[in-house]
């Protein structure tokens, strides 16, 4: 792996920077939390239109760039750098791919040129809370999450040739907007119980959306209810492995959303340095102190290595070198939390206060790791999946 970025990487970053820069400061920030989105549909046009952001990563041949899913994560950090409110996560990093993999040629044709536009949102449907085991990040994916043959989650079955679907799914993100679902649902009966993927447009009949009060205002949430509503199947065969396709769209979520992190974790750094260079205490700054010098000395060490973990994660995932999106995450995910209660206490108490935005970092890591964590999950199941403690021959 070169771990230097080419002069086009490094052009993304320069011209993202500059744009979210101007366009999600703070106050434009709470500005949008407080659309009916979530986030600004001006700002979402800019980056999908002026920078081609939803597309980085799908072909040339649907209307995509045709990068790698390095390009991606790079737009990403700085998009966690401003912790910028929009649909990149849910549309591009996590439906996207799926439709990539899983759908017919028509289904491709018909939804990845509009979603790499960012004419089209798409949002993943998980039923409960198992986003993360669902991504076959926390555990195995090949259970009973998306239902189970019992009662919850979210049931589908087939009459006179259509799909209908019924049931429910929380912490959707950005499922009140999107205009495409993405629905993971149970089908089989009990005996041959399976979960297969289905599209749900945005206005389908039965369909019911409701904005959710999320922990992390940057990452709008909605509870999406199903009343017996018309699918259609992702894909043209309902053999497919989609535990084996929701683990590869995971494990590249995870390498994206682990450089996202870093992203947001370097700039509460930045912030606090800043901060502690400014306010003065005994006739002199705060940052001059030797105690306030360690603890930011051993926030920069996290970040610095977890930034490693997560570009080289992102590479893997891009190339197919080896899945190691799980450890990065959670590596990212602690450093991030760290960078941001260091940041809170630094800050005083001010820290804590809606004026400001050392908060919404800490929110961001602790709604994140709600999400698609814990960390410690994250690393127990990538030990469980290389067989580290059971005797056995490590393997990728």
């Amino acid at each position: 792996m070169d771990a230097r970025l080419t002069a086009e990487q490094e052009e993304i970053r320069r011209t993202l920077r500059e744009l979210l820069d101007k366009r999600c400061g703070p106050q434009e920030l709470r500005a949008a939390e407080r659309t009916p989105a979530g986030y600004d549909p001006a700002l979402w046009e800019a980056l999908a239109r002026d920078l081609g952001l939803p597309g980085l990563a799908l072909p040339e041949a649907y209307g995509g760039v045709g990068c790698s899913l390095t390009e991606l994560a790079l737009a990403c950090e700085e998009s966690g750098r401003a912790l910028a409110p929009s649909p990149l996560l849910s549309s591009a990093v996590l439906a996207a791919p799926l439709v990539l993999a899983l759908g017919t040629g028509a289904q491709r044709a018909a939804l990845l040129p509009s979603l790499a536009s960012g004419a089209l949102t798409a949002a993943l449907a998980v039923p409960g809370t198992g986003l993360a085991t669902a991504l076959g990040l926390a555990g195995d994916n090949r259970g009973d999450w998306a239902g189970g043959g019992r009662a919850g989650g979210v049931q589908a079955r087939r009459a006179d040739g259509v799909w209908r679907l019924y049931g429910q799914a929380a912490q959707v993100l950005d499922g009140h907007s999107a205009g495409l679902l993405v629905v993971a649902a149970h089908t089989g009966g009990f005996a041959r119980s399976r979960t297969l993927l289905f599209l749900v447009r945005g206005g389908a009949e039965g369909l019911v959306r409701t904005r959710q009060t999320a922990l992390d205002p940057t990452r709008p949430q909605a509870r999406i209810e199903l009343r017996d509503v018309e699918a259609e199947l992702l894909g043209d065969d309902d053999l497919a492995d989609v535990p084996a396709a929701l683990a590869a769209v995971g494990d590249g979520a995870a390498a994206v959303l682990a450089v996202e992190a870093v992203g947001a974790a370097g700039r509460a750094l930045e912030r606090t340095v800043e901060h502690v260079g400014r306010r003065e205490q005994f006739g002199r700054a705060i940052g001059s102190f030797q105690a306030v010098k360690h603890r930011l000395a051993d926030v920069y060490v996290a970040v610095q290595s977890a930034r490693s973990a997560a570009y080289y994660a992102a590479w893997a995932a891009g190339t197919g070198a080896e899945r190691a999106g799980g450890l990065a995450l959670a590596q990212a995910l602690e450093a991030l939390r760290t960078a941001a209660a260091e940041g809170i206490q630094l800050h005083g108490g001010i820290g804590f206060t809606w004026e400001h935005e050392a908060h919404l970092y800490f929110k961001r890591a602790s709604g994140d790791e709600l999400l698609f964590g814990p960390a410690h999950r994250l690393r127990a199941h990538a030990a469980a999946a290389a067989r580290l403690f059971d005797g056995g021959e490590v393997t990728v």
